[in-house]
């Protein structure tokens, strides 16, 4: 490996530093603008100008920094992000995030038995024991006793105390379904709480890729109806003028999981709001704002039912203080037998990426 050395360059460092600062602000709103780059260019210049960013950082040097680096271009005029800045959008997610949870090595996270997962072997061996698997066998390191042992013997042949395995342990595989309310109480009372939410769906994806390969996840938005969005349209995803249509957002989800081969099947769900507006078997729509309307939610748990008979929990975190809110969602839970959560857009990240780590150790039925 070569290495070059020079100088020491404080500037170059300052400048390295204000970048990487202004980078990880610059990501944020982008999630907050839904992918509009020129807005989140004029959002900087604005708060720079307010006091709330160091004057002396250069916010033109710093676009021509972006492109230089790969993270945005210039299509038909207007800057928009590459992959490499979608990916960016993503690790920084992830590391905000995991950054206010607790150290920890998470790696391969074992299962403390067999069920719906797989073994792996370790590097770890031992001796063979009787009804240990025979693809498990070190096969050099057992042929290398039994030349030990048996030297030039003609009497060549294997004993079991020649034989070494490697220690596996088991591995849950899981497909992971993340539904996000994109209604508009979303953005209701001067609080952003679909940012926070993307934010959540990008990091798990990234932790997904980085330790649980074999996983999958996919994303479903519901808000009138429901759509699955690729992971790179993410940071694009905004609230609408829509009713909150759980219903159709559980359907999606169960069938995208029942095209899965994992054992283990789960739905994450993020919502705010109470389940408002139906399609009926006729393609009619059905919607009541007010209240908890009993059509709707009637309809809405019998789903959560059906979830539960596939064996598919669903895990919810309601960012809503609301009593009566709160009680629908503990129905659905208890309908289901999955799990709830009530916390706030701040917190949410932390909730959901340790729910799904913890819930990793074990099988989830």
């Amino acid at each position: 490996m070569r290495i070059r050395y020079s100088k020491y360059d404080p500037e170059a460092v300052r400048k390295l530093k204000d970048f990487a600062e202004l980078l990880k602000l610059f990501n944020y709103l982008v999630l907050a603008s839904s992918g509009d780059i020129e807005k989140v260019l004029r959002y900087m210049k604005m708060l720079q100008k307010q006091g709330y960013l160091d004057k002396d950082f250069n916010l033109d040097e710093f676009v021509n920094q972006l492109g230089e680096e790969g993270y945005v271009q210039k299509v038909k005029n207007r800057l928009s992000l590459t992959p490499k800045g979608e990916r960016k959008i993503r690790q920084d997610s992830f590391q905000a995030i995991f950054s206010n949870l607790k150290k920890g090595g998470f790696g391969n996270h074992p299962i403390p038995h067999e069920g719906g997962g797989t073994r792996e072997q370790l590097p770890e061996k031992r001796p063979y024991e009787f009804g240990d698997e025979t693809e498990n066998i070190d096969f050099p390191a057992s042929i290398k006793n039994l030349i030990q042992r048996a030297g030039l013997s003609s009497d060549f042949f294997f004993e079991e105390g020649d034989l070494e395995v490697f220690e596996t342990e088991s591995v849950s595989s899981c497909a992971t379904v993340l539904l996000l309310d994109i209604s508009h109480s979303m953005i209701l009372y001067g609080e952003d709480r679909i940012t926070p939410a993307k934010q959540v769906a990008l990091a798990l994806t990234e932790l997904i890729m980085t330790q649980y390969p074999k996983d999958s996840l996919n994303v479903v938005l519901f808000g009138d109806n429901a759509k699955e969005v690729p992971i790179k349209e993410l940071a694009y995803a905004s609230v609408g003028p829509f009713h909150t249509n759980t219903k159709a957002g559980l359907i999606l989800a169960r069938q995208i999981l029942g095209r899965k081969k994992h054992p283990n099947k789960q739905i994450i769900m993020i919502t705010d709001g109470k389940p408002s507006v139906i399609i009926r078997p006729n393609g009619t729509i059905y919607r009541n704002p007010v209240g908890l309307d009993p059509i709707i939610v009637n309809r809405t748990l019998d789903e959560a039912v059906i979830c539960r008979k596939r064996r598919i929990p669903i895990t919810t975190f309601m960012i809503a203080s609301d009593p009566y809110l709160q009680n629908f969602v503990e129905k659905l839970t208890e309908l289901n037998k999955g799990r709830a959560y009530f916390t706030t857009p701040d917190r949410l990240g932390e909730f959901i990426l340790w729910d799904f780590v913890a819930n990793r150790r074990k099988k989830i039925r």
